[in-house]
């Protein structure tokens, strides 16, 4: 068993609701979840986690304002004493599909992605055969367009929130393979 914990940032609910279902996948594999909004999240919750699930919607081609601030106040001194170092970390992100491409969704979960990989944490990606990694994913993450051409909020869809569930239990299923069995004392 592992612990995760899944942290996001959301404007109309639709990245919430991906770290519920994120959460959710976790669950179906065993793990006992935490989920906070970033402005909750503790450096205790992060160094009670085998694994840490960022999530954010895409803001101007990047993370949230909340999930950089998380990022620049808590697991920077975090990162200073190499607490999470081993341990699993994972994103996912929600966008507005504006101009057909992602509009920044990439860029936004590679951030997040530098993010963990600073802090010597395994990545987990959201490989291709990934079940429904055409609907709701990239390669870095679960991913959902969640506004229409007209820049309206229409959520996740039903494939999206699938395809996050399935990213929710492999990061789980990675996180118990290290949970445990591995020291990063010095």
């Amino acid at each position: 068993m592992s612990n995760v914990l899944v942290v996001y940032a959301t404007d109309y609910g639709s990245t919430k609701k991906m770290a519920e279902v994120i959460a959710a996948g976790a669950q179906d594999e065993g793990a006992v979840v935490v989920v906070k909004a970033a402005e909750e999240a503790t450096a205790e919750d992060f160094l009670a986690a085998d694994a840490v699930v960022f999530g954010s919607p895409v803001h101007m081609g990047g993370p949230d304002w909340r999930i950089k601030k998380l990022i620049d106040t808590v697991t920077s001194g975090l990162w200073m004493k190499d607490a999470l170092s081993g341990r699993v970390g994972a994103i996912f992100a929600t966008g507005s599909n504006f101009g057909g491409a992602g509009g920044g969704a990439e860029l936004t979960m590679l951030s997040m992605m530098n993010n963990l990989a600073e802090l010597g944490m395994v990545l987990v990606p959201f490989p291709k055969h990934t079940p429904g990694y055409r609907d709701g994913g990239l390669q870095w993450g679960a991913y959902a367009q969640t506004h229409d051409k007209d820049m309206q909020p229409q959520g996740a869809n039903e494939a999206q929130l699938a395809a996050a569930r399935h990213h929710g239990a492999n990061i789980a299923k990675v996180a118990a393979l290290t949970a445990g069995k591995l020291s990063f004392a010095k």
